[in-house]
Parts: structure tokens; C-alpha cells; sequence
């Protein structure tokens, strides 16, 4: 089975307090063959990348308004005149308050919905093509 890959490479803000953040390479990925995901990459140039994965709407909707609960949140936000999309990441080994250029995620986020279209995801999958093999039984 043949799928797409979009990626992108970007350097996010991990926020340490109100006045230190540091850069973070991270990259961002997305495969028409697990349409419902994304996957991000933190630390890509170090020998143990953190990789976290979660649902493509959820950070759709995270570009707009806050959205998510729980270990993902994702919401816009105003910095220094900028616009940005911040990612609250929560798991048993810590917490992360991440920040994303609003304009780069947008961009890449548009390529993975040109790729696989809101609501046809299923059909990536097949299901409806397995699902009648299935019934037709």
C-alpha cells in the first residue's frame, strides 16, 4: 500500500518560566496511512528523541481556540505581537509548556489536510472496503 508523508522540521520554544525559554529542534510528521495522527518529534538531533503522538484535530483545532484535555492541550496565544500556538504536554516523566510559530504549524497542518481531507480519513484505512468483505460473508 502506497502512502504520503508530510514533515517538517521547526524549532519550537520550550518555556522553562514567564522569562526563559530555550530552542527546540523538532520535527513534525504526518502519513496518510494513519490518517487520524500526528507525530512529533522533540530533540531530533539527540540520541533518544521524544516522540509524542496525538490527534491531527485536535491540533487543528489548537491553531483556532483552545482544545484538548488532559496530556495534550493545545491553544493560540499572543506573544510579543506574534501569533503562536502553544502545547501543553503532560506524561509520568514531567510536563512541557512548547511554542510553536502559529504560521509554520498552519502551513504544515494545511499540507497534511490537502493529503487526506477532514472526514475522509476512514477511506485511507479501508474500512469500508474491509467492512463489506465482511458483511458480504
Amino acid at each position: 500500500m502506497q502512502y504520503t508523508v508530510v514533515e517538517r522540521e521547526l524549532e519550537l520554544r520550550l518555556i522553562l518560566s514567564r522569562e526563559h525559554d530555550i530552542p527546540v529542534q523538532a520535527r513534525l510528521g504526518y502519513r496518510s496511512d494513519d490518517p487520524y495522527a500526528v507525530h512529533i518529534s522533540f530533540h531530533i538531533t539527540s540520541e533518544h528523541p521524544v516522540n509524542w503522538t496525538f490527534s491531527r484535530d485536535l491540533l487543528v483545532e489548537g491553531v483556532f481556540r483552545p482544545s484538548g484535555h488532559g496530556d495534550v492541550r493545545v491553544w493560540p496565544a499572543k506573544v510579543d505581537g506574534r501569533t503562536v500556538v502553544l502545547m501543553a504536554l503532560s506524561s509520568p516523566e514531567g510536563d512541557a509548556l512548547l511554542q510553536a510559530p502559529a504560521a509554520q504549524m498552519s502551513a504544515w497542518l494545511e499540507r497534511t489536510l490537502r493529503v487526506v481531507p477532514p472526514g475522509t480519513e476512514g477511506e485511507q484505512l479501508g474500512i469500508d472496503g474491509e467492512l463489506d468483505q465482511l458483511l458480504a460473508q
